[in-house]
């Protein structure tokens, strides 16, 4: 029978999720069958469920329901736990979830292998704080950033997300408040933020642009979205949306479902 998977979530139709996973399979002579769940707001768990029973064997969990995935999960990967969020399920043979999170993973293989810019001894610019932040703290921090400033419109967010994520981190600075507290001289910045999804620019300050190399959207559309063109607009050189980032956690899944790490730089040209 030919191993089953899917991506669940609401809404689920805009998902590129199955068209990377079987160009993955393709690619590395693995047979399997991807699909979407569309899974009711408050029905996520009982999709989780019949997938499985119905002989899933792992599942990638997008919006809204990284959370939820959290909780229903039976085990965790370090990664996850320190996230506080789960975009991947594995099923395993005694009907045990082991929960993963690859979005930061696949955020720094993006930026520093696709896009040829070190993270390492840079100052970054985070903006938002919500799941999409606390997904790729943890791996932003593993490449050792000289320092990390959280801006969010919800100062106390950015706050709490600095102080518990810095803990852990006592070779960079990690700092959190309002836009107006991010002060410029920023490498690279990040927007983790929804104001793409909602069709607008994130308030950055206007010198918080200046000197900054890379600007990089985790929202990807057609055309560059109001963060990428506000930055474009700044004088930003390098501009990228989150495209190769999805496509970068997709390989991480289909490596710890398949065991076999497919190329990435055919995929993501495919679907560009």
């Amino acid at each position: 029978m030919t191993d089953r998977y899917a991506v669940i979530g609401n809404p689920v139709a805009h998902s590129k999720s199955p068209a990377l996973q079987t160009a993955f399979a393709r690619q590395c002579g693995h047979t399997i069958d991807y699909g979407k769940i569309a899974a009711p707001l408050d029905g996520f768990a009982e999709a989780v469920r019949h997938f499985q029973e119905d002989g899933g064997k792992g599942a990638n969990i997008t919006i809204p329901f990284k959370i939820e995935a959290f909780a229903l999960a039976d085990e965790l990967t370090p990664r996850a736990r320190a996230a506080g969020a789960v975009n991947s399920f594995s099923f395993r043979d005694d009907a045990s979830i082991l929960g993963d999170n690859t979005d930061g993973v696949g955020l720094v293989r993006d930026i520093t292998r696709n896009q040829n810019v070190s993270i390492r001894g840079a100052r970054i610019l985070l903006l938002g704080a919500g799941g999409a932040v606390r997904g790729a703290l943890g791996a932003l921090l593993a490449e050792k950033p000289a320092s990390i400033f959280i801006a969010n419109r919800t100062p106390s967010k950015a706050v709490s997300l600095a102080e518990e994520f810095g803990k852990s981190a006592p070779s960079a600075s990690v700092v959190g408040g309002g836009f107006a507290k991010a002060k410029g001289g920023f490498d690279v910045i990040i927007n983790a933020s929804a104001s793409s999804i909602a069709g607008e620019a994130p308030p950055v300050p206007e010198e918080c642009w200046q000197g900054a190399t890379l600007a990089y959207d985790l929202f990807y559309q057609k055309g560059a979205t109001p963060f990428l063109r506000a930055a474009q607009a700044a004088g930003v050189k390098q501009t990228v949306d989150g495209l190769g980032m999805v496509v970068e956690q997709g390989a991480e899944c289909f490596f710890l479902w398949r065991g076999v790490r497919p190329e990435t730089a055919p995929v993501i040209a495919m679907l560009r």
